[in-house]
């Protein structure tokens, strides 16, 4: 009798640890995803620096978070998911501008011009529209002029306020790489908005 109730107790500890361990899962994985869903409109200004339109970014961050939905469990917790994030919409934007590349047809330029004059304007976004008025029209044309390379950059380092490790992690570049991409974009910026400064009477 003795041996068969401590049997009974043994599998019940078994049964009980079990379900701890996946109510503690269960818990893991909720906590993930409330983290992960507050960096959406983060992760959507990147995403619309990064397109350009916002059906595009809106396409952009649903396929980073699939991909991060999908991958939480490689995700180690105490670590930075924001920056984990970031670096797999960066490198889905990637792939999806290799894979336009390679998709890439010939279009008759004066045909579009000629479709696109004569097409009523689409409304923008609410969120493309905040981010014009936030950003002075002049900062936001000298931003736009910047490469791709240095635009990117120093998004993610001023306005996102990303390390340079977390940038070069997210970027698949070297730190110093970062460093230089950003000093060279602010100089630009700089020297493009030079104008804009009032003159000393």
């Amino acid at each position: 009798m003795g041996r068969r109730s401590g049997l009974q107790t043994y599998g019940a500890g078994r049964t009980m640890r079990k379900a701890r361990g996946e109510a503690a899962e269960l818990n893991r994985s909720s906590s993930f995803e409330a983290d992960a869903l507050a960096l959406l409109d983060s992760l959507y200004r990147t995403a619309l620096r990064l397109t350009h339109r916002p059906a595009d970014a809106e396409d952009l961050v649903q396929e980073t978070y699939l991909k991060a939905f999908r991958s939480a469990d490689r995700f180690e917790p105490g670590t930075n998911l924001r920056a984990w994030l970031f670096t797999i919409l960066h490198n889905t934007a990637r792939n999806r501008v290799r894979d336009q590349a390679r998709d890439a047809v010939t279009v008759d330029s004066e045909a579009v011009e000629r479709a696109e004059i004569s097409s009523a304007a689409p409304a923008d976004s609410p969120e493309a529209l905040l981010l014009r008025d936030t950003l002075a029209p002049d900062l936001q044309a000298a931003i736009d002029a910047l490469p791709e390379a240095f635009r990117q950059a120093l998004w993610l380092r001023d306005v996102e306020e990303f390390s340079y490790a977390e940038i070069a992690a997210m970027l698949s570049i070297p730190v110093g790489t970062v460093m230089s991409r950003i000093s060279r974009g602010r100089r630009l910026l700089f020297e493009r908005l030079q104008h804009l400064r009032p003159a000393h009477v």
